[in-house]
């Protein structure tokens, strides 16, 4: 969506329920918006698993450093937006 020196914007778009990002590391602080209320999967190192619970609309802040794949475990579509805060530009 967005992607300059200093900010990448990406929506996140899971249409069926298992749908996932794929295992992955943050590489830079960020923020997540959902788009709708709804419950992921995290997948996190060591075979651990949790759930979030996600409001349309509320925030949440996490550092770089964050690993998990990310699953769908809604039987709907679910989104969100993904805004990470690069290390480049700045003033």
């Amino acid at each position: 969506m967005i992607e300059n020196a200093r900010t990448r914007v990406t929506e996140w778009r899971f249409p069926a329920k298992g749908d996932n990002t794929g295992w992955h590391r943050h590489e830079h602080d960020y923020v997540v918006v959902p788009l709708a209320d709804g419950q992921l999967e995290l997948r996190e190192p060591g075979e651990q698993t949790r759930f979030a619970e996600l409001r349309k609309g509320v925030p949440y802040f996490r550092e770089k450093g964050a690993q998990h794949d990310v699953v769908n475990s809604n039987a709907f579509e679910f989104a969100f937006i993904e805004i990470e805060f690069l290390d480049g530009g700045g003033s």
